[in-house]
């Protein structure tokens, strides 16, 4: 899939080339003020992101510093971009490092869970407002994914449904004993499981203390969706209001995917047909996105790699989590 993608872009920028060379000389004469704007918007996208995971850890009792857990964040954002697959990557090995630096093995996947499930909360948030800011034209670009969204809802309430008969509960209770008893790993899976869901209604948090992680995760993509505002600024293009917000949401859809190193190629080819569909000429809207993809992905890998380096030559000795009694002003319920 990665090479057929690899091939596609090439073949398209064989086919668009006079657009390539007017996308070069716009950002050869980029205006600087709004280009360091871009920079700083993206940095506030990745602490927003790290603040997060460091609320999460604080709520499981575990205080690190903002420094640290950005530095986390921003290695394995280098991770993530690597590979094809990367995020599979990136997750294992954020998790290994939690390990490393004391935070138990149930609070580290949670934390690697719930960043997850706050990071989609958000881009969904942002994908319902750029449906309304787009209007009608909007409404019909999300109409397809929005019908596949509804059919895994609606999946999932028929088995939250199925389950309220007992015949069905103790039919998958004696799966989910079985498969235990069959596998040694699957029953340490299922243990760890366990013990995740106790912990989990122990905290018994409310729906309050969550705004603050949720509120991280949400800025970390208007920083982002920022940057690509940004770049449309710095290279002397009016930036598309009504219509930035849905493009931005649907070229992260299939960017998350990471079917090649750092979707490369996908990011660029999806953001950038969305941005001639709502208005663009091809040229400034193949400019845009290049100057976008150069702050949030190639400035990244070099820091991203150097902050790898650093983290996983440390030994970690001094991450280990502090005593209840010492949880005073931790984050969290």
């Amino acid at each position: 899939m990665a090479v057929v993608l690899a091939a596609a872009v090439v073949l398209v920028a064989v086919l668009r080339r006079r657009e390539l060379a007017q996308a070069y000389h716009l950002i050869v004469g980029v205006h600087p003020l709004p280009m360091a704007g871009a920079v700083v918007c993206q940095v506030l996208s990745i602490v927003c992101f790290a603040a997060m995971y460091r609320w999460l850890l604080g709520a499981g009792g575990t205080r690190w510093s903002l420094r640290r857990t950005t530095a986390i964040v921003v290695a394995a954002n280098a991770v993530a971009g690597a590979l094809p697959g990367g995020a599979a990557f990136s997750a294992a090995w954020v998790f290994r490092q939690l390990r490393r630096r004391g935070v138990e093995q149930v609070l580290a996947a949670a934390v690697l869970v719930v960043a997850g499930a706050l990071a989609v909360l958000g881009l969904a948030v942002l994908l319902v407002a750029g449906v309304v800011a787009a209007g009608p034209a909007g409404l019909r670009t999300v109409l397809l994914p929005a019908a596949g969204a509804l059919l895994v809802l609606g999946i999932a309430l028929a088995v939250v449904g199925a389950s309220r008969f007992s015949g069905f509960r103790h039919a998958a209770g004696r799966a989910w004993t079985s498969a235990g008893t069959r596998s040694r790993r699957i029953q340490q899976g299922q243990k760890a499981l366990a013990r995740l869901v106790a912990q989990a209604r122990g905290l018994q948090p409310g729906l309050r203390p969550w705004l603050r992680p949720f509120a991280f995760a949400l800025l970390n993509w208007v920083f982002d969706v920022a940057c690509l505002a940004a770049s449309l600024w710095a290279l002397g293009i009016g930036v598309p209001w009504h219509s930035l917000l849905l493009a931005y949401v649907l070229t992260q859809i299939p960017g998350s995917l990471r079917l090649t190193p750092g979707s490369l190629g996908i990011v660029e080819t999806s953001l950038s047909a969305l941005l001639v569909l709502y208005g663009l000429r091809p040229g400034p809207a193949i400019a845009a996105t290049l100057l976008y993809r150069a702050v949030s992905y190639w400035a990244l890998q070099p820091v991203g790699w150097a902050c790898w380096l650093a983290i996983t030559l440390h030994t970690g000795t001094s991450g280990s989590p502090p005593r209840h009694s010492e949880r005073r002003g931790s984050p969290g319920p």
